[in-house]
Order: structure tokens, then sequence, then C-alpha cells
């Protein structure tokens, strides 16, 4: 999974309800490519190499886990959804939007449907007058020069005026109003880690990830159950509460909240299942005596996913250890969650099936989920 980059565009438009197509081209970047992080002012210019209506102007900055080729994919999507007509001339001519990348963060790129940053920025007031709203102290790529000096420099001398208009950023529900800890779950390949890390990313959380990678019972206990499954379990177990008391003990000034990929009840949820019925008994006592020394989610969230989703998604990721699990083993560990979440009433939980979703590939699926933990929270 890719982590957030910022993508930097240009929109304009000199056809129809100009200030209309450039909000709702905003509104569908939103949806499709990224969170809006800032926008510039409006400006209005002339038609810029060729006689046409005048344009109105601005450029914002994106966060997206999208690349560059992706990001053009989709604003080429939205052009045409806009209502924008292509001629087969090549020459410039009106249109209701138009949106071009300027700039991702720090890479040059030069292929053959795409040149980042965008070569005109030096040589277009348009351009360089709202991007120098949103990064004036930043600096270009290729010359070294921050956009205010680039600014000061070009020697286009175009007419050019800033407007009353306004742009506006989609509004943004997803606080997580009253939420200290928020722990997510889900069954083995439900995408718990991937949607905790997004989250902690977009929203200014503090990440709480379980250290399995780590625990040399695991790829043993996929290999001889029996063997090594009281000590996979007591491992994990010491772990957990290691990681979560030191973790949730250390607040974080410059965090918002605290999102865990797991909560520590998971390991009384496994054991059920992996151990005999007299190991359990005497790992149910161990579980409870460092249970009620730990701090408790203010929000439950589970994933379900179903089977056979779970099983593609566990070879896709690939872990070699992974690809042996059976069906009835992820069967019962779903049960085992459900009856567990059943059994809770002091504490906020929200099952939501994302078995038809792909949050992490498609931005609509997210802010989907997004929208489903906000009514919960709410």
């Amino acid at each position: 999974m890719k982590s957030p980059k910022t993508v930097i565009l240009a929109m304009g438009s000199n056809l129809g309800d100009r200030l209309g197509f450039m909000q709702q081209a905003i509104e569908k970047i939103h949806e499709n490519i990224g969170w809006i992080l800032d926008l510039s002012k409006i400006y209005e210019t002339p038609a810029w190499g060729f006689e046409g209506n005048s344009f109105l102007n601005a450029c914002i900055s994106v966060s997206t886990r999208m690349d560059a080729q992706q990001v053009l994919e989709e604003i080429l999507r939205i052009e045409t959804e806009l209502g924008r007509e292509r001629s087969d001339s090549g020459n410039y001519q009106n249109r209701t939007i138009d949106l071009d990348i300027l700039l991702m963060e720090d890479e040059v790129i030069d292929a053959e449907n795409l040149q980042v940053p965008h070569p005109g920025i030096p040589i277009r007031s348009f351009v360089l007058r709202p991007l120098n709203d949103i990064s004036a102290s930043e600096k270009h790529p290729v010359s070294g020069k921050k956009f205010s000096e680039l600014l000061k420099e070009t020697g286009d001398t175009s007419e050019i005026s800033i407007t009353s208009d306004r742009l506006q950023k989609p509004e943004l529900n997803f606080n997580f109003p009253g939420c200290n800890y928020i722990a997510v779950e889900g069954n083995i390949g439900a995408g718990k880690t991937s949607f905790s890390t997004m989250v902690s990313e977009d929203f200014n959380a503090k990440l709480i990830l379980e250290r399995f990678k780590d625990n040399p019972f695991l790829p043993k206990f996929y290999e001889n159950k029996e063997r090594y499954a009281f000590p996979l379990e007591m491992s994990f177990l010491a772990d957990r509460y290691q990681q979560l008391s030191d973790d949730l003990a250390q607040y974080d000034l410059f965090k918002d909240f605290v999102i865990s990929d797991y909560d520590v009840f998971k390991s009384l949820i496994f054991a059920k299942i992996t151990l005999h019925e007299d190991e359990y008994s005497l790992y149910h006592k161990l579980f409870h005596l460092m249970y009620k020394e730990l701090v408790k989610p203010e929000l439950y969230i589970y994933l379900y996913q179903n089977t056979e989703r779970l099983l593609e998604n566990i070879k896709k990721r690939g872990r070699d250890y992974e690809q042996n699990i059976q069906p009835d083993y992820l069967v019962d560990i779903n049960k085992s969650y459900l009856n567990f979440i059943k059994s809770q009433s002091n504490m906020k939980v929200q099952v939501i099936d994302i078995s038809g979703l792909d949050f992490v590939s498609n931005r609509k699926d997210y802010l989907w989920l997004l929208s489903e933990i906000d009514k919960a929270v709410s």
C-alpha cells in the first residue's frame, strides 16, 4: 500500500457555468483521487494561445495514494464527465473544464503522455499566480527556484485579475469525535492493518500495529498446530499486553487519537479455537489478569470479509506460512469474533461487511467505509 503524496493540479474553465464546473471537478477529485489540502484564489485571464472566451483559473493541492499516471487517468475521466470535448487537431479550444498535473512533490517525469513538472509553469502567469498562493516557498524540482521567484521572473505579461469567487473544500465529516482509542479487528486477511494505517495517515492518529512478523512460533504453528498452539498464543498474549500497555500509556500531544489494527481480546478468541480445553482454562485465567489492566477502546470496528475474499487476500499478500490456511479455520475465527461481539454491552462495536469492497485501491469504497464508521461514532 502506498503512502500519500501531494499532487498539485491546475484547473480552468471558459465555457458555461465556469465556477460551477470547477467546483464539480473539486468534488470529483475528492471522491476519486484524494483529500483536498489547499485551494488558491480564482483568477480570470484571457484565453492563452487561441481566440476564445476568458478563463477562470485556480490551483489545488491534493493528498493522494495514486501515482502520477493514475492521477492523469482520473482527471481525464473527470474532464469527460464534465463535458469537455477534444478535437483531433491538437489546437487549443474552449472547454468546460481543464485539469493538469503541475507537480507531484519532487518527482520528475518525462513520458509520452505526461511531463512533470508541467513545462508551462515558468511561462504562464495564470498558472504561477494561483500556484504562488498555495506553494510560494516551495521549489521547482528542476530549476530549484521558489515559485515566488518564478512569478517575479516570468516574461508572461498577460492580463490577469483576482475574482471575488471562491472554491470550497468538500465537507469532511470523518473526525471520529469522542474517540481517543479505536481498535480495528477482522479475520486473517480482512484488511485491518491497511485500513488502520490509512486512517492514521489521513487523520493524524497514533498507529499501533501488531508485531506478528517477529513471532518465531507463527510459521511453526501453521506447520504443526498441535505442538505450537500454546507457545504461540502465550507469546502473542505477552507481546500484545506489553505493546498496548506501553503505547497507550504514552500520550502523544501531536496526535488526535490512537488507532490499532487489533484488540487484545483477539488473544482469547484465537486461543479458544487453537488450544485444548485444559490449556485454554489456564490461558483464560492468565488473560483476564492482564486484560483488566489495559485501556479499552471506545470504538471497536470489525471488518467482515467472507471466506472466499479472505483466501484471495491471503494468497495476494503472499506470506509463505499462510498459504495452507484452510477455509474451516477462517470460518471458525469469524464465528468466534461474532460471538464475542454479541456479548459486548459496555463497548461501542460496529460490524461492517466489506466483502464487496476494495478500499485500498478504490477511494469511493474507502470513503463509504469511513462514512459507515462515522454513523456509529455520531
